[in-house]
């Protein structure tokens, strides 16, 4: 491969756009974002943002034993409150302003018209505790994502309930124990998961109660002979289900999914599909077609709703007719006449999961993106993303080993690569040093050392074009020059973050939680 650093100019970057697709690359320099004080030190006595109505009741005291000291909150005026915090925000690094190729967490774009939906009255003004009849439209928006999603897995029922895509896998595995609690068949408490299965599947597994056990996966794919031999030492009667991420997270789509399912069912066990990288294979291939008995979509990752962070987020599962009795009540239905109701008549139920119906607000921007998108653009968004991540495994294999990567064998990638650059980490710089100097491009650095130790696991998203892809490979053929020529540059990076590199293990010891003014 020839890189083309030789032909790159330094420039200085404007820290007003917000524009990734420039075909020069130079790192910025110490000073360009200059430092922002806190909120606290910008106080100034007797400047207010608001000026609150009067007050329209009696005034009562609150006596001070009951009221305590006021809050130290700073006094700071309405222009500069707006200042602080778009400084602040443009500080950060978003797939609004930056590219963001963060393996396995799938960073695209939220369109602007998933939050102009969300943002309607009639959606914004509704209130969980209406009657049915009151909130039709609400109800008949959950009523078709289900039907979207149910379409979209080929699987017959769906719950929206769960928050994330992590409590989605907790509530499928409880139904799917629910199901074989009813059929008495207590002892199925094991499941199985392959080493390169989604993070979150063994914490799902103790969550409910059961057991998760390995299955080994050379090369990137699932080990069909591991499985056998795990199932035959456990005993057939004592698994509830296998836990498999396809594609999984080492990028590769495992084509023997049909086998690995039918020896699952052999077994009496189920298959649970990790929906995470659904987004390499929408209207592609669907769940249900190759065996899955049950999933669970992250709506944030395959359908551009905001990452939950910890707030809102939702995780949707799809099951088999035999497991949808089980599924969370209230159940959005379709009525006889045509309306639409909340079903709470569930007798096996597992319970709610959930308060109401799940996040509402996410679930109306999940809705916008399939309707705009439409199945010609869920298809779309596969391919292009599958072929953006093709695109840059190939421009980079020479000077970055891909383990998992090779055409040749006819090993191709899915939506995203993993990159293990041993050649270049022997020469004295460690995968931190990369990510750190990435962030001086501009560039967010990938997942690390996940699913293997000292890897970058990219994924390009279907989002970005072919000049912030070019400009992805020229960062990294500079950052390669760099570790040939000088290797303390990126030893010292970052040098364009508010904050110079920090000490991570005494930023784990001592973390500084003592409040400005106190």
């Amino acid at each position: 491969m020839t890189t083309t650093t030789s032909t790159i100019k330094p420039v200085k970057i404007d820290m007003t756009t917000t524009d990734t697709t420039t075909s020069a690359v130079a790192p910025r320099t110490l000073g360009e974002r200059p430092t922002e004080d806190l909120i606290f030190e910008k106080s100034s006595p007797g400047s207010r943002a608001v000026d609150l109505p009067p007050l329209d009741v009696d005034e009562t005291p609150i006596p001070e034993a009951i009221a305590g000291a006021a809050p130290a909150l700073p006094e700071v005026g309405a222009i500069q409150v707006t200042r602080h915090y778009t400084h602040l925000s443009q500080r950060n690094f978003s797939i609004d302003g930056e590219f963001y190729p963060l393996g396995s967490c799938t960073m695209k774009i939220n369109p602007r018209i998933n939050e102009y939906a969300a943002s309607l009255p009639g959606f914004t003004g509704s209130h969980p505790m209406q009657q049915d009849e009151d909130v039709q439209g609400c109800l008949r928006l959950l009523y078709e994502t289900r039907e979207l999603l149910q379409e979209i897995a080929g699987l017959p029922e769906v719950s929206l309930q769960p928050a994330a895509g992590a409590h989605g896998e907790y509530t499928a595995l409880k139904v799917i124990r629910a199901y074989y609690k009813d059929r008495g068949e207590h002892q199925r408490n094991k499941v199985l998961a392959p080493e390169n299965a989604h993070g979150t599947n063994a914490a799902s597994c103790t969550s409910c109660g059961a057991g998760a056990i390995n299955i080994k996966a050379p090369g990137g794919y699932t080990d069909i002979d591991d499985l056998k031999r795990v199932i035959d030492a456990e005993g057939p009667e004592s698994i509830m289900a296998l836990m498999i991420t396809n594609p999984n997270t080492a990028g590769l789509f495992d084509s023997k999914i049909d086998e690995i399912a039918d020896i699952i069912h052999d077994a009496g066990a189920m298959v649970y599909l990790d929906g995470a990288n659904m987004n390499a294979i929408l209207g592609r291939t669907r769940p249900g077609d190759f065996g899955a008995d049950a999933m669970h979509y992250n709506t944030h990752k395959t359908f551009s709703t905001p990452h939950g962070c910890g707030g809102p987020g939702s995780g949707p599962i799809a099951v088999r007719d035999f497991l949808a009795p089980y599924l969370p009540a209230p159940q959005v239905v379709k009525t006889s006449d045509g309306r639409y109701a909340l079903d709470y008549d569930r007798p096996k139920s597992i319970g709610k999961v959930r308060s109401f119906v799940g996040q509402f607000g996410v679930l109306v921007r999940c809705w916008t993106y399939i309707r705009a998108c439409g199945p010609e653009g869920l298809r779309n968004i596969a391919e292009t993303s599958v072929l953006n991540a093709n695109y840059l495994a190939a421009r980079l294999a020479e000077r970055f080993e891909m383990p998992y990567f090779d055409p040749a064998k006819g090993k191709y990638a899915a939506h995203e690569f993993v990159t293990v650059p041993r050649t270049l980490l022997d020469k004295g710089v460690t995968l931190n040093d990369i990510a750190k100097r990435l962030i001086d491009y501009d560039v967010h650095p990938p997942t690390m050392h996940w699913p293997v130790r000292d890897c970058l696991m990219v994924e390009p998203t279907e989002t970005e074009d072919l000049a912030t892809l070019d400009r992805f490979v020229d960062v990294m053929s500079m950052i390669a020059d760099e570790i040939e020529s000088d290797p303390d540059t990126l030893r010292r990076a970052p040098e364009s973050a508010p904050v110079e590199r920090l000490d991570i293990v005494a930023a784990d010891r001592k973390p500084i939680t003592v409040h400005p003014m106190d």
